[in-house]
């Protein structure tokens, strides 16, 4: 599922947002709706990205959020030819807690 950042910005109530970082300066935001995470597009249909994190926060200042988690999945185990875990190997640092409604 999608969510474009027009309809984000009209939400009632306010919603956690997790920013991806992808890649080492590429962060892609998902927006949590009744248990469901939802992809941010813009209004082409394009997943939301940019290369600035702060750009992401200030992006996000207008919109409706409740809280704002980084989420990093890391590949390291991978490349040091570990075998694969049962459970991912995600990092999860809170950016920043607040409410604009």
């Amino acid at each position: 599922m999608a969510l474009t950042i027009e309809a984000f910005s009209r939400l009632e109530q306010t919603a956690r947002v997790i920013i991806h970082s992808l890649d080492r300066a590429l962060y892609q935001v998902t927006v949590v709706l009744q248990g469901q995470e939802q992809l941010l597009i813009d209004g082409s249909g394009r997943p939301f990205r940019s290369h600035n994190l702060q750009q992401v926060r200030e992006t996000l200042q207008a919109m409706p959020v409740a809280s704002i988690t980084l989420r990093q999945q890391s590949a390291y185990d991978e490349m040091i030819g570990q075998p694969a875990r049962e459970e991912p190997n995600t990092l999860e640092l809170p950016v920043s807690v607040y409410t604009n409604r």
